[in-house]
Formats: C-alpha cells, sequence, structure tokens
C-alpha cells in the first residue's frame, strides 16, 4: 500500500478560518491578530484577561532517546490532543516552532506527521510569523551594541578577552563555531575572538520561552551578563542599554500563535528551543493561556525524557509553577529494535528478541520520569511493520514495571487511531494521582545539582569537572546565582554523553567541558561531552531535496 507523505497529506487539509479555530476555546475574533487566513497571533489583552480562571489538565508528552528510526514525538502530541476532542474534551495542543537548521540539515520539520499534524506545515517549518527573525534580530542588535560600545571609548571597561555574548543565526553553519571579529583596521574596532551558536541556543530565545509578559522580558533581557571586565565583574545587557530595544523588536514575537490540526482542533505553536542544547519546551505564556482556555493542554518537551521532560519538570514547570497530570513515553517497536542491536535497514522482520533486548532503554525512563511523582503512560506509535507478537512484548515490559502501554495508530488514523490512548490519558488525569515535585531543590549547590541529574537521570557514576568549571560554579554562587536550576547541554542518542552507547547504559562518567550563566533566562548551561551549541549540515543535507515544484508549491519539507 503506498502512503501519501506527509507534504502531501498538509497540502489537502480542510483548513478552518482561524477566528473559528479561536472560537473553539472561547477566543474573540477581535483577540486574534491574523497572519493571513490560517493562524495569528493572541493578544496580550486576552491573554490578562483570563489569568484569573482556573488550569486545566497538564499533559507532557516526552519519548524515549531518539533513534534514526524515527519515534513521533510531536506526531503522538498531536494526535493525541485529537483523540481527546474526539472523545468530547476541550483539547488544545502547545508545541515548539520549527528552528531552519534541521529542516535543511536532517532532522526535518516539527509539525507532527502522516493524519497527526499541524498546519499550515510549510508555513510553520519555514518563516511563520517571524518569531525565530525577531529573536535573531533583537540578540544581533544585542551583538552589535556591545561592539559599538567598545569602539567608542569602553565606558563600561569591558575586557575585550571577556566578551561571553556569542552572535546566532537560524542555520546550521560549523563554520561559524569560532571566529575572529573586527579585522580590518580602526574603522572597524578592537579584533577579538567570537563565535555563533544556533537562533535557538539564544538567551533570547530562553528568556521568551519563560517570561510572563513585556514587563517580565524586559527585565529578563536586561539580567543577561555579556561581559566582564577586567576585575571579573559582570557587565549586563542593560549596562549597553539594549534591553529597551530589544523588548520592541521582541513585542510581538511574545505573543503565542495559534493555528490548528489537520481534524481542525486549536494548536498553540510558541518558541523552540532545542532540548539538548537549551530546554527544548515551548513558551510558559502559550502553555499557560492553553491552560485558562482548554480543559486539557497536551505539550511536548524535545528528544528523549532525559533531556526535554527532564528540563520540562526541573525548569519550565519550577518556574512557570506549573504541575503535570501525566506523562505520556513515545515509544515505537523499531526503536526497541534498534536498542537492541538491530540495523535500521533490517528493522522489517519480525524480532521479538531484539524488541525485548531494547526495552531496557523505556524502562529506564519509566523509572525517571517517575521519581518526580508523576504517573505514566507508554504510547506505542504503531507502524505498519510492527508485529502482534513484537506489541505483546513491550506491553508485558511495561506492565512488569508499574504502568502500561497502549496502541495508538494515529499517524495512520488520525484521532481514531488515538482514542483508546486519550481515553485513558483523560481518565489519568482527572484521578488526581500525580504528586509532582522536583529532582532537586533550590538551595542545592550547583554541582550538587549537575550530580543530581548525572546520577539519577543519566545513571553515571561521577561527573568530571576540572577545577577552572568548578571555580566558575562557586563564584557564581558567590554572586548570587546559586540558586538557579541548571540545564544540562547533552547528546540526545544516549543517556550518556557518548551518541553511540544506546540501551540504558551504567558506570559512564558524564565530562563538563564548559559551563554557562544564562542570567536572564534563569538557569546555568553545562555543556558536556562533545555537544555543539552551533550544529553543522549533514553529508547529505535536506536542503538537497527542497524546491518549488511547477505548480510553485514547495516539495522535500518533512
Amino acid at each position: 500500500m503506498a502512503y501519501k507523505t506527509d507534504i502531501e497529506i498538509a497540502r489537502e487539509a480542510n483548513k478552518s478560518p482561524i477566528q473559528e479555530i479561536g472560537a473553539k476555546l472561547d477566543i474573540p475574533s477581535n483577540d486574534l491578530l491574523p497572519y493571513g487566513h490560517d493562524k495569528a497571533k493572541v493578544s496580550q489583552e486576552f491573554i490578562n484577561s483570563v489569568q484569573s480562571r482556573e488550569n486545566g489538565k497538564l499533559i507532557l508528552v516526552t519519548a524515549i532517546n531518539p533513534t534514526p528510526a524515527g519515534e513521533g514525538k510531536t506526531t503522538t502530541t498531536v494526535g493525541l490532543g485529537d483523540g481527546l476532542n474526539r472523545i468530547g474534551k476541550r483539547a488544545a495542543v502547545c508545541i515548539r516552532e520549527a528552528s531552519l537548521g534541521p529542516n535543511f540539515g536532517m532532522k526535518g520539520g516539527a509539525a507532527g506527521g502522516g493524519y497527526a499534524q499541524v498546519v499550515p506545515m510549510e508555513d510553520m517549518n519555514l518563516h511563520f510569523t517571524g518569531d525565530f527573525h525577531a529573536i535573531t534580530s533583537a540578540h544581533s542588535l544585542l551583538s552589535a551594541m556591545i561592539d559599538n560600545h567598545i569602539y567608542w571609548g569602553n565606558e563600561l571597561g569591558i575586557d575585550t578577552r571577556r566578551v561571553v555574548w556569542r552572535r546566532v543565526v537560524d542555520m546550521n553553519d560549523r563554520a561559524l563555531r569560532q571566529i575572529n571579529v573586527s579585522l580590518g583596521g580602526v574603522a572597524n574596532g578592537f579584533p577579538r575572538e567570537g563565535g555563533f551558536d544556533i537562533t535557538v541556543a539564544s538567551e533570547v530565545m530562553a528568556i521568551l520561552c519563560l517570561a510572563t509578559n513585556l514587563k517580565d522580558l524586559e527585565k529578563r533581557l536586561g539580567d543577561m551578563i555579556v561581559a566582564y571586565r577586567r576585575d571579573r565583574t559582570p557587565v549586563f545587557c542593560r549596562d549597553v542599554k539594549a534591553d529597551g530595544a530589544m523588548t520592541v523588536l521582541l513585542k510581538d514575537a511574545m505573543q503565542p500563535n495559534l493555528v490548528q490540526t489537520l481534524e481542525n482542533n486549536p494548536a498553540f505553536v510558541h518558541g523552540g528551543p532545542f532540548a539538548n542544547i537549551a530546554h527544548g519546551c515551548n513558551s510558559v505564556i502559550a502553555t499557560t493561556t492553553a491552560l485558562k482556555v482548554a480543559d486539557y493542554v497536551v505539550t511536548e518537551a524535545g528528544f528523549g525524557a532525559d533531556l526535554g521532560a527532564e528540563k520540562f519538570l526541573n525548569i519550565k514547570c519550577r518556574k512557570a509553577g506549573l504541575a503535570p497530570d501525566c506523562v505520556v513515553l513515545v515509544a515505537t517497536i523499531r526503536a526497541m529494535k534498534m536498542n537492541g542491536g538491530v540495523a535500521k535497514a533490517d528493522l522489517g522482520p519480525e524480532n521479538v528478541e531484539a524488541v525485548e533486548a531494547g526495552c531496557p532503554n523505556l524502562g529506564r525512563h519509566i523509572e525517571n520520569l517517575k521519581s518526580f511523582g508523576v504517573p505514566v503512560v507508554v504510547a506505542i506509535n504503531h507502524f505498519v511493520t510492527d508485529t502482534e507478537a513484537e506489541v505483546e512484548a513491550v506491553k508485558a515490559f511495561v506492565e512488569a514495571r508499574g504502568s502500561e502501554a497502549i496502541v495508538s495508530r494515529h499517524w495512520e488514523l488520525g484521532s481514531e487511531g488515538s482514542e483508546t490512548l486519550a481515553t485513558r490519558v483523560a481518565e489519568i488525569a482527572d484521578s488526581g494521582a500525580s504528586q509532582f515535585s522536583t529532582l532537586y531543590d533550590d538551595d542545592m549547590s550547583l554541582f550538587n545539582k549537575i550530580e543530581t541529574v548525572a546520577k539519577r537521570i543519566y545513571r553515571a557514576d561521577e561527573v568530571l569537572a576540572d577545577k577552572k568549571v568548578r571555580d566558575q560554579l562557586k563564584l557564581w554562587e558567590e554572586q548570587g546565582y546559586g540558586n538557579l536550576p541548571v540545564c544540562m547541554a547533552k547528546t540526545q542518542y544516549s543517556f550518556s554523553t557518548d551518541p553511540s552507547l544506546r540501551g540504558a547504559p551504567v558506570g559512564h562518567s558524564v565530562p563538563i567541558r564548559e559551563v554557562r550563566l544564562s542570567a536572564g533566562a534563569g538557569f546555568v548551561v553545562v555543556v558536556c561531552g562533545e555537544i555543539m551549541t552551533m550544529p553543522g549540515l549533514p553529508r547529505k543535507p535536506s536542503a538537497e531535496s527542497i524546491r518549488l515544484n511547477d505548480s510553485g508549491e514547495i516539495d522535500g519539507l518533512f
């Protein structure tokens, strides 16, 4: 049987006017700022007006460690949201926006797949409503103002060797990781070493996704540390007087985007920090707004639960006062086989033994999530090659660990295929069984927080950090930043820092390469192993296959 591609399905969508989607959540048309007919921003005035309402139920969708076989976390998020609406619940989906880097690299887009997608798919995976461009521009404005301040006399006494504010671009471009700037003579400033990160790793992105309103946004931007003086005292964004203009550039980007699923159900799509190098969640303002207007909110956290879910629970929930009522852990039979040692080319034939050998990765995630006090349901994202015996092997494994696994066929059937999953998730969310708590307290030392995540989530034996890193952490504690959570930057492919080490490894070490203080966002970034904050393109990037066809339509996006 020949299946349509995601973009073909999305292109055939029968979309409703965005005002009709807003009406499903009682958002007046006057409070929707349209970007065309099928997407709109929700006004800050409306957001302010619903703050006194009680929250709906919060459902987090996460996954096992990603494999080349694919897990379909966003697809499951969308499918579950549609399934909840199908059984009569008033539900909304909250996901992140897509970065151009992965779209033109190898990961693809972030709009779901099959018959569980958010549309307009092409817009979402490209420029959308311009939020990422605004973030890039605001970040670049600060970069320019720092070097301009140094050029015109450096009144703040910035040590040009200690400018920590890097530049950003929303593209995978390894050539920009480390560069020299201000070359070419006196007129161009004072030469120094610099570099680029991808926009989704920008602290401005993190701040946009954690700020509660424009006033909070401006304060957080002002709190960002951009450089140090010779006496090691920090220079803040507000010191170079960039925070006000940056807030102006981000004024519209701060407002959540409302779009729809293929089944015309509401979806908030806003913000997009990566989970392997940032905190991996959509914006707080989108999630909290959705909770005020929907009875059930389904949101996702990036990559595997060791990254996205850990940060959702330890950073986003801590900062925003949120508590999930249920966690859905996505797994596929194909991914279990890969974790069990089967090559991607050999995933088709039935192999129950390999499925069972790969299940410990799933088991580790179940244990970790339960340690936060939240009930966990495993969603088996069904592929047409899955056999009954393979599915039963996963179900038995999950049941033995005190949870349940439910097959969901949303990719193939839309909400019809996710109805069983939605019914059970709603029951659990309504039961009040969640007893959520974060993994560590605010007053624990920064290094102990790092060790807690490494040992309890990654199951490492030790954290390796040289004296320079430990001294830096102690200095930040002395400066009043010791109460911040930690944001681990680590490979998404393994519990360890070795991307080739699949399954549920133990006895490994977590080496810290560097630490970065995101004082405005309110966390400390811990860069582990070889992870890069500026990715590179693969040998054959997806961009080679993306083009306009003879009808002027986009081909090659996925």
